[in-house]
C-alpha cells in the first residue's frame, strides 16, 4: 500500500519539535517531494476535538487508560482520513508525534506499560508504521522551562499534560530513550540542546537517505519497459 514515506518527530514539549519539523518540511519540499504535514493528537476535525479534551486544563483528572483510548481514537481517524490516503498517493507524510508518543507518555509516563499500548497499536495502526522516527532529546527540567516560558509569552498556562510535573516527564524521557534503544535502525535520537542550525543539519542527514532512495526508485520505474 505504502508508496509514500512516513516520518515522525517526537520529544518532550519544549524540545523544539515544531521549529525543526517546519524546517525539515521546507527541505523535503525543496527536494521536489509532495508533503502532508500533520500533528497528534489532532490532524482532523474529530482529532482536534479530542485534542481539546486531552490537553485542556479544565478537563481535570483523566484516567490513564481513558487518555490512551482517546489518543488512539484520534489516531484511528487521522490514519483513515489523511495518513493512509497520502501514503497511497506517494506523498511524504511528516507528523508532529505519532504512536511512539503513546509508548512514551502513556506506557512509561502514565505507567500503563508497553504491552497495553502495543495492544491498541496492533489494532489501530497495524502495519502503518513510520519509516523514520526522530526523537529530539532534552533534559526534562530544561524542556519544562522552555514550555513554561513559551506559555508565559502566549499568556496561557501549561496544558494538562505539560503540567503533570517533572517526575512524569522524567519517566517519559526514560521511555523515549528505551524505545530508541529497542529500534535503532528506525528510531534516531538527536540531542536537542544544540543550535537550531546544527540540529537541523543532523536531521537532514537522517532524512536524506530516505529521500535519495525514493528518487532512485522513481528513476528505475521510469526506465522500465
Amino acid at each position: 500500500m505504502n508508496s509514500g514515506l512516513f516520518i515522525t518527530f517526537e520529544g518532550l514539549d519544549g524540545a523544539g519539535k515544531s521549529t525543526q519539523l517546519a524546517r525539515a518540511v521546507r527541505y523535503i519540499r525543496q527536494r521536489g517531494h509532495r508533503v502532508l504535514v500533520t500533528r497528534e493528537p489532532g490532524g482532523t476535525r474529530t482529532g482536534e476535538r479530542i485534542r481539546d479534551i486531552l490537553l485542556a486544563s479544565k478537563t481535570g483528572m483523566l484516567a490513564p487508560l481513558a487518555e490512551l483510548a482517546l489518543m488512539y481514537a484520534a489516531r484511528a481517524q487521522l490514519l483513515e482520513e489523511r495518513i493512509r490516503p497520502a501514503l497511497a498517493r506517494g506523498k511524504v507524510v511528516v507528523s508532529d508525534r505519532f504512536n511512539t508518543a503513546s509508548f512514551a507518555y502513556q506506557g512509561y509516563g502514565r505507567e500503563l506499560g508497553t504491552a497495553t499500548v502495543r495492544a491498541f497499536d496492533r489494532v489501530i495502526c497495524g502495519t502503518t508504521q513510520p519509516s523514520l522516527t526522530i526523537i529530539l532529546d532534552l533534559d526534562p527540567g530544561r524542556a519544562l522551562g522552555r514550555a513554561l516560558g513559551r506559555g508565559t509569552q502566549r499568556r496561557k498556562r501549561l496544558d494538562r499534560i505539560e503540567a503533570l510535573g517533572l517526575a512524569f516527564h522524567q519517566r517519559v524521557r526514560a521511555g523515549y530513550l528505551a524505545i530508541a534503544r529497542s529500534a535503532p535502525e528506525r528510531i534516531k535520537l538527536v540531542r536537542a540542546d544544540q543550535s537550531i542550525e546544527e540540529l537541523q543539519r543532523q536531521i537532514r542527514e537522517l532524512i536524506e537517505p530516505y529521500l535519495a532512495e525514493r528518487k532512485q526508485d522513481s528513476i528505475l520505474k521510469t526506465r522500465l519497459p
